[in-house]
């Protein structure tokens, strides 16, 4: 395939990209959240005994200040506890509040629900091959990102 066939491809493929990120970011704003607070908040959801700031971070591929700013956020908000790791008093577990389940539980199982619902209309052929495919592809990337010299 030339180079050309390809970038149509990619713009095939970003576009496609867009409209799921854009899908997260409208249901994210309908609730006052920006995209990556809703994303914490549904690791948040399915974690059942809280997790620690840096798996988050790994998770999203976010820096800690950021992550960190959504935490604070929340915790001032009275929907997280923080409470100190056992093996490493630095780390602080993460947790829902009763108030913070409450006002989560309105928001990430229905986004859940959407995604598990939009996952059903498709064949589980389909499943399987788009979850094969996007982890080829995604491994690809982030090697060929990684492959990218800085300058200077």
């Amino acid at each position: 395939m030339n180079r050309e066939q390809v970038r149509e491809y990619v713009n095939k493929y970003c576009a496609l990209r867009d409209v799921q990120f854009a899908a997260y970011e409208l249901y994210a704003r309908r609730h006052g959240l920006t995209a990556k607070e809703l994303f914490v908040l549904d690791i948040l959801w399915f974690a059942e005994d809280g997790c620690l700031q840096s798996e988050i971070s790994e998770r999203l591929s976010a820096t800690k200040q950021t992550v960190s700013a959504i935490i604070k956020k929340f915790w001032k908000s009275g929907y997280l506890s923080l409470t100190e790791a056992q093996t490493d008093r630095r780390n602080k577990i993460i947790r829902f509040t009763e108030e913070g389940r409450a006002y989560t539980e309105k928001i990430i199982p229905p986004a859940a629900k959407a995604e598990n619902e939009a996952m059903a209309e498709l064949d589980e052929k389909d499943i399987a091959e788009l979850v094969r495919l996007t982890t080829l592809f995604s491994d690809c990337m982030k090697k060929k990102f990684n492959e990218i010299k800085e300058n200077g």
